[in-house]
């Protein structure tokens, strides 16, 4: 045997030899890295599990069932059914009076404020509702389901143990034995809770709701979309198809792709100086928050408009220009509509990152306590994050449960805009 041949034989033993040992640290690192994503997965869904198990509850609330009474001698004593004494009218008369029929034998004062407190205060208002909606109800009964306080509906759900001495409970015996009678008559529930979805915030936990931080988000995506998309899509244009290639266009490259990683605190300094302090704009705003968010997702939405120019094939736009078009007509009727479906998912997802943001709206002021849900983009609102953070620093129990609940839709909200975002790439992509 000669001499090369011998020489390709020991190297072929020597790859031999160590085949096994790279097959055996190619599965090792297959297996770390499997390791590594179920870990992730886990740990996300030990998350989600806390959240939902913290937060469906929120989406039920106790009532009472009482026997309203109501009385003109009380609501319109003159009978001239005057709005303004009908707004003014003692409701929490009737609804008193309603709970001692339940509760004859509770007579000093001490038992009974205790009694009358087993009731939210919203209990008042929805009687006025009703009876402002229909003056007719006076001098009607009817029997009516109505909220119950934060302690007694955290009670009646669980996270209050009954079984532990009445000094470690927020409630007494008494109240605890008062809640068992109206649970054995079935004269207390729980009840899907609508004002969670379409009440504005509150002090008292069982009458606070998301309707507000809701429609303050959306007015906020809708300014947030009306000028990120074309000023996006407009800059990616310019800048792919049109812009000569120099020093201050690489210039402007390297700073949108710079302003990408930039912190979004930074973005609220800059909409508080400039939109609010010096062209004077209204704070807690949703115009405000729409013109911050746009700053901070225009980079995104322009790298992702400018990636999607760039994936459609040099030759369409050679065929275009063989037959005639000019360079502007190449660009908005052939280019532009085949990297459309592209330029939607990045700026989908620009959108899903600006309905998440937190800091740079506590910086222009969406951090306040606002009741009244926003009719307009000039009203003043806060946006589901930031109602989050401020139910998440409310020492309430009944608190914490709305909070996870309102990470939960806020994450529904997340998910379906990722979703949207991944079916239009799958409907409209194309592949070269």
């Amino acid at each position: 045997m000669n001499k090369p041949a011998v020489e390709q034989m020991r190297t072929i033993d020597r790859v031999n030899a160590t085949l096994k040992q790279r097959y055996n640290r190619e599965c090792r690192f297959r297996r770390f890295g499997l390791g590594a994503v179920l870990l992730g997965l886990l740990f996300v869904g030990l998350m989600f599990l806390n959240i939902i198990g913290n937060g469906y509850s929120a989406f039920q609330q106790t009532r009472i069932l009482l026997e309203i009474d109501y009385r003109a001698e009380v609501i319109d004593p003159t009978g001239a059914r005057d709005p303004a004494t009908l707004s003014s009218a003692d409701y929490a008369a009737l609804v008193k009076s309603s709970l001692r029929a339940l509760f004859p034998a509770v007579q000093g004062r001490g038992e009974k404020r205790e009694l009358y407190g087993m009731l939210s205060s919203g209990a008042f208002l929805e009687l006025r509702r009703r009876v402002m909606a229909d003056p007719g109800l006076i001098g009607t009964r009817e029997q009516l389901w109505l909220p119950v306080d934060d302690d007694i509906d955290m009670l009646v759900k669980g996270y209050i143990d009954r079984r532990l001495p009445e000094s470690e409970r927020r409630l007494d015996n008494r109240v605890v034995a008062w809640v068992e009678q109206l649970e054995s008559t079935g004269a207390i529930e729980k009840q899907f809770n609508l004002t969670f979805l379409t009440g504005g915030d509150s002090r008292e936990p069982e009458l606070a709701g998301i309707g507000g931080a809701v429609m303050g988000s959306l007015y906020t995506l809708i300014v947030t979309l009306l000028l990120s998309f074309p000023i996006g899509v407009a800059a990616a244009v310019y800048l792919e198809e049109f812009a000569p290639r120099n020093r201050w266009t690489d210039l402007v490259e390297v700073n949108i792709n710079n302003l990408a990683a930039v912190p979004s605190i930074v973005f609220g300094l800059l909409g508080l100086a400039v939109f609010i302090n010096f062209f004077g704009l209204p704070r807690s705003a949703p115009l405000v928050g729409g013109m911050v968010l746009t700053l901070m997702t225009l980079p995104t939405i322009i790298i992702a408009s400018r990636a999607a120019l760039k994936s459609v094939p040099p030759s369409i736009r050679e065929a275009a220009l063989g037959v005639g078009a000019s360079r502007m007509q190449t660009v908005f009727h052939h280019v532009l509509p085949l990297a459309m479906p592209g330029m939607l998912t990045g700026t989908i997802i620009g959108m899903a990152q600006a309905l998440g943001e937190t800091a740079p709206l506590l910086m222009i002021g969406m951090v306040a306590f606002i009741v009244d849900i926003p009719g307009g983009a000039l009203d003043p609102s806060t946006v589901l994050p930031v109602q989050i953070f401020l139910w998440a620093d409310s020492p309430e129990r009944a608190f914490m449960e709305k909070t996870s609940a309102a990470i939960m839709v806020l994450l529904g909200f997340l998910i379906l805009m990722n979703v949207i975002a991944v079916i239009l790439r799958k409907r409209f992509e194309r592949r070269w």
